[in-house]
């Protein structure tokens, strides 16, 4: 879903849900300082379905982030960002 549109600047980091794209998401935050400005989002289903921001939430803590906060994306990406016109890329 990343490749096919995602907001300008973001990084994918893998689904928080699964360790693999927990591990991913340590990598890419590896050499990024604790107290920088992070901020993640899922947009593959409604909010309080979604299965990867609260495990990816909890690890940037448990790394020592302080400063890290979720975008709110209600039903998914599509209806909640694209569809209301804001800007997106496109591929990886």
């Amino acid at each position: 879903m990343f490749a096919e549109a995602h907001i300008p600047g973001s990084i994918y980091a893998g689904p928080g849900s699964q360790s693999d794209g927990l591990q991913l998401l340590a990598s890419k935050v590896a050499s990024t300082p604790k107290n920088k400005f992070i901020v993640i989002y899922c947009g593959c289903c409604p909010w309080s379905h979604c299965p990867n921001i609260g495990p990816a939430f909890k690890r940037l803590h448990d790394l020592g982030f302080t400063n890290v906060k979720a975008l709110y994306i209600a039903n998914n990406f599509g209806a909640d960002w694209v569809s209301k016109g804001y800007r997106v890329d496109h591929g990886q």
